[in-house]
């Protein structure tokens, strides 16, 4: 075999190589990201059990336990915040940035990773890590929580809004979100409690409707967001509503 006939085949094969890498490349960097952000949900979850197992219970006299809490300090001006949106009806709820700036600095708490809780939804065998704040890196990460929304901790007057994309790089997230129906179920672990919502409601509304994901006077909601149609690049917002009865 000349050299131009074995040159003209290793061009074919590196092309053929390329191709084949060229449609792979979807899948395993889905897996790689998938395989990432369930990792870092069960660092998150083994650290909760060990912080719950810390927290102070109530005795069978009804009277509290004298421990301190852990992350005393996080969970006060979490509660704090959620307190004064609701009292300041969300008025910094009015565009993309609102969204994006994280309502906490957590490594001045000791949380170096920026994970502030874990989102799992059974149906679709979804687990994700929720980072403070709609930005860039932390929706390519896992679920992010929207800022100027209810933290992630339950509560009478609060909505917790998490939004995840709907597929990313491979990586389906929040992709199939659409096949929740009403009596379904999805629980919020943070650090100090697991919280069980369920799903009452799904809704397509325009990206700019903030009407749509305020807090509602008395209720303890969970809403989920991402965009609609799948790979319309955000043309419409598809919305979850879960509850969480006391």
């Amino acid at each position: 075999m000349n050299a131009a006939k074995k040159i003209l085949i290793l061009i074919m094969v590196l092309v053929f190589l390329g191709g084949l890498a060229y449609a792979l490349y979807p899948t395993v960097n889905g897996v790689i990201l998938t395989t990432s952000a369930e990792y870092v949900a069960e660092v998150f979850l083994n650290k909760t059990e060990i912080v719950q197992a810390l927290t102070p219970t109530i005795t069978d006299t009804g009277i509290p336990v004298e421990t301190e809490v852990p992350y005393k300090d996080l969970l006060d001006a979490m509660e704090a915040y959620n307190e004064e949106i609701y009292r300041e009806e969300q008025a910094d709820l009015c565009d993309a940035w609102a969204y994006q700036e994280p309502s906490f600095d957590l490594t001045e708490y000791g949380i170096e990773d920026g994970v502030i809780g874990v989102i799992s939804i059974p149906k679709l065998d979804i687990e994700m890590p929720i980072y403070l704040g709609a930005t860039y890196d932390n929706m390519a990460k896992g679920a992010a929580h929207l800022s100027q929304t209810s933290l992630p901790i339950g509560g009478e007057n609060t909505n917790c809004v998490i939004a995840g994309h709907r597929g990313w790089n491979g990586a389906d997230y929040f992709r199939y979100i659409d096949r929740l129906e009403p009596g379904d179920t999805v629980t919020i672990t943070n650090l100090w409690a697991e919280l069980t919502y369920t799903v009452s409601e799904t809704k397509i509304i325009d990206p700019n409707d903030v009407d749509e994901i305020l807090i509602l006077d008395g209720k303890d909601l969970l809403t989920l967001l991402t965009c609609h149609p799948y790979g319309s690049g955000g043309q419409h917002r598809l919305v979850v509503y879960c509850e969480q009865l006391f």
